[in-house]
């Protein structure tokens, strides 16, 4: 039961952290404002930032979607 509170709030973790995620190109991130970038290159603190801990919640997640996989296969 814990395990699917907790893969509840990670996964919604996950897409708040994903659509925080600045648009590299073309697509649905133009149509909000994405396709309005500076001129300056590279990313900033606060981008690498958002990276290291989208990483980080996504092996979580994983790790979650496992556990719960092994618990079910052994009921």
């Amino acid at each position: 039961m814990g395990l699917s509170i907790a893969l509840l709030i990670f996964s919604g973790l996950l897409v708040l952290l994903v659509l925080m995620h600045k648009g590299k190109g073309g697509g649905l991130s133009d149509m909000f404002g994405g396709g309005m970038q500076s001129s300056v290159g590279g990313s900033s603190v606060a981008e690498r930032n958002l990276d290291r801990i989208t990483i980080v919640v996504a092996l979580v997640w994983a790790a979650i979607i496992v556990a719960l996989g092994i618990m079910m296969k052994s009921n």
